[in-house]
């Protein structure tokens, strides 16, 4: 194992994790520091709010690719023996969750950084693509029937762990992936702790993702 490579991994996830999508788009396009507007949070559901879906989508793709990308590098790693092949998964838990910490803390950006949701995705799509998707259609059905982004991403986190002990795929899935999937939930609910009490209050923000016309009374 090449401790050296590994760390010079680690340090690139980490500033992947660090681009500050929302606050570099907001002041590129729009000359303003998204981070002083709406609910002041440096991420994708801030941006939709404040500077419309085509940004929103932008911002949120991006940050799904940072930690998509910052986890398939351990694949890149054991294509070069860095790695073997049973430490694959490990190594883009560990590097996806750095590029994520470095999406909260982003070192471009004052360390002040979004939620990580989107980051999360990307990484959960690089490691087990189908439970993600599933994830996805939990946070789509929520947010649709609720408007409550925030609800939507908890749920979709809280599924992750479970439906792997469930085995909705019908094999059993490895217990480093299934305390991962915990440590994401437990990651989403401490980042939106505040999220969770304007829900108790009924004071959260909606976010409407798809409007429907009221048809005209003849």
């Amino acid at each position: 194992m090449n401790v050296l490579l590994i760390s010079i991994t680690t340090i690139v996830a980490y500033l992947l994790g660090s681009i500050p999508t929302a606050v570099w788009y907001g002041q590129g396009f729009f000359g303003i520091d998204i981070r002083q507007h709406g609910s002041g949070n440096a991420g994708a559901t801030n941006t939709f709010r404040v500077l419309g879906k085509r940004a929103g989508t932008i911002v949120m793709l991006v940050d799904v690719l940072k930690g998509y990308t910052a986890a398939i590098m351990a694949n890149l790693l054991w294509h070069f023996d860095v790695i073997t092949h049973n430490e694959i998964m490990t190594f883009e838990i560990v590097f996806g969750l750095v590029a994520v910490i470095g999406h909260l803390y982003p070192v471009f950006a004052d360390f002040k950084g979004g939620k990580g949701v989107a980051s999360l995705l990307g990484m959960v799509l690089a490691i087990h693509p189908e439970m993600a998707l599933v994830c996805i259609g939990i946070f789509l059905l929520v947010v649709i029937a609720s408007q409550y982004v925030s609800l939507g991403s908890i749920l979709a986190a809280l599924a992750f762990p479970v439906l792997l002990l469930l085995r909705v795929f019908g094999e059993k899935e490895s217990p480093l992936l299934i305390v991962f999937g915990f440590v994401v939930f437990l990651m989403v609910v401490l980042t939106h702790q505040k999220n969770i009490g304007r829900l108790m209050r009924g004071q959260e923000n909606r976010t409407v993702l798809i409007r429907l016309r009221k048809k005209r009374e003849e």
